[in-house]
């Protein structure tokens, strides 16, 4: 069974999509075959693409983001092995949804395996200029990286 990766981050439109395409990119150069999803805790943005400037920003980095946004349903947390969240505040309200002490044990931060910004919030750049982007895209290289990595170590030590 293919490990299953999903970020969540509030809307499903900056950071959990780029995240998921910086990931799905570093997997497919490693030959790695993933489940990788993203979801955000609200359904204000559902079925639309990652925020123009995010797409902009990432595909100057070499990466392309098509998902479409999606709210967190329930059945994810059976159905991933690995749940990120962007911040505090998003993992706070996954914990209220989260049924099962498995659960809860599957969340972590973005940052969790990253070398650089280990255990930091990954900040909403929605409200902020370029520069915001380019620092959480930053984030999350180095965050994937690091993913890639564990999931690496722990396929090789079964």
């Amino acid at each position: 069974m293919k490990p299953s990766i999903l970020f969540v981050c509030l809307g499903n439109i900056c950071r959990s999509p780029a995240a998921e395409g910086i990931l799905r990119n570093f997997a497919q150069k490693e030959g790695m075959d993933l489940r990788i999803e993203s979801c955000g805790l609200g359904d204000w943005h559902q079925g639309n693409l990652p925020d123009e400037r995010m797409r902009e920003a990432s595909q100057n980095r070499g990466f392309t983001l098509t998902s479409r946004a999606q709210k967190i349903k329930p059945e994810f947390f059976d159905q991933f092995d690995l749940i990120f969240v962007a911040d505090q505040k998003v993992l706070r309200e996954l914990y209220k949804f989260a049924e099962k002490p498995e659960h809860k044990a599957k969340m972590h931060s973005m940052t969790h395996f990253s070398s650089a910004f280990k255990g930091q919030d990954v900040p909403d750049p929605y409200y902020g200029g370029e520069s915001g982007f380019e620092h959480v895209l930053d984030m999350l290289e180095d965050s994937c990286e690091g993913i890639i990595s564990h999931i690496k170590a722990k396929n090789c030590t079964r």
